[in-house]
């Protein structure tokens, strides 16, 4: 009766449009929680409160964490969205023919794991950076050699074949879950984890940009956002990706280029 009343087809695209409605709004309320993060943080400056940086407490580094946690599930949920949708058609068929299934925000879940994970180790990071007194206070890169150090070793990253095999299987989710098609909830959780693992080998020193044009600059980081999302989903992603990556040294090289020149 159900059924009758709910062709599959029906049913497919009201768990798509669920699927995306709840992604879009966490991304949205980690984006909107960053925006005021940074607004805080440009207040504090403007009153002189924030103008140094200063040694790091252990409440300093839980709320670093935090800060990064958060830009991560704004940054990368958007680029996850396809994954995300046609785990959900294949579970979804895998379920009609009787086999233990899981519901895509478990997926989500493990996926984000691997952001989290992540976010550790850019706190840990940032943290090593402050005390080398490479970045300001608004987490941008103080040393223009620093600076074109990243811009270099990302570009180059670029045309590397472990950038090549990591977004081969971001673009390709059918193929990626061809490959690691595993039932039940902890199946699930453990597809999202590996697939977060092979966004993280493809756009970790993308990441590092952020570094770069500052942390808390918005449109740096929705700039970078935008970036990740086109070389994973848009036709001919890679050939994007290693013209950007050739843009990133040559803008590395020249940065290092100037910074010698005025040592």
């Amino acid at each position: 009766m159900r059924s009758a009343a709910h062709p599959p087809s029906t049913l497919a695209r009201r768990q798509r449009r669920a699927i995306l409605a709840g992604l879009a709004g966490v991304a949205l309320l980690a984006w909107l929680d960053l925006a005021r993060m940074t607004w805080d943080m440009h207040r504090a400056m403007q009153a002189g409160i924030a103008c140094e940086l200063h040694p790091w407490t252990a409440a300093d580094a839980a709320l670093t964490f935090l800060m990064w946690a958060v830009m991560m599930v704004g940054m990368m949920l958007p680029s996850a969205a396809p994954m995300s949708l046609l785990f959900a058609s294949v579970a979804r068929k895998a379920a009609a023919q009787g086999s233990a299934v899981a519901p895509a925000f478990v997926f989500t879940s493990g996926y984000l794991t691997a952001w989290t994970l992540f976010s550790v180790g850019a706190t840990a990071l940032q943290w090593w950076l402050e005390r080398a007194a490479l970045l300001s206070p608004m987490l941008a890169s103080a040393s223009p050699l620093f600076g074109g150090a990243v811009l270099a070793l990302a570009g180059l990253y670029q045309w590397s074949p472990w950038k090549d095999t990591c977004l081969d299987h971001c673009r390709a989710p059918a193929h990626f879950f061809a490959q690691h098609w595993r039932p039940g909830a902890w199946g699930a959780f453990r597809m999202g984890l590996a697939h977060g693992l092979y966004c993280l080998g493809c756009c970790a020193l993308l990441m590092g940009l952020l570094f770069v044009g500052g942390v808390m600059n918005l449109l740096w980081v929705a700039g970078i956002t935008l970036f990740v999302l086109v070389e994973k989903v848009v036709p001919h992603g890679e050939r994007v990706a290693r013209v950007a990556g050739a843009g990133m040294l040559l803008a590395g090289a020249t940065q290092i280029w100037g910074a010698l020149g005025h040592a």
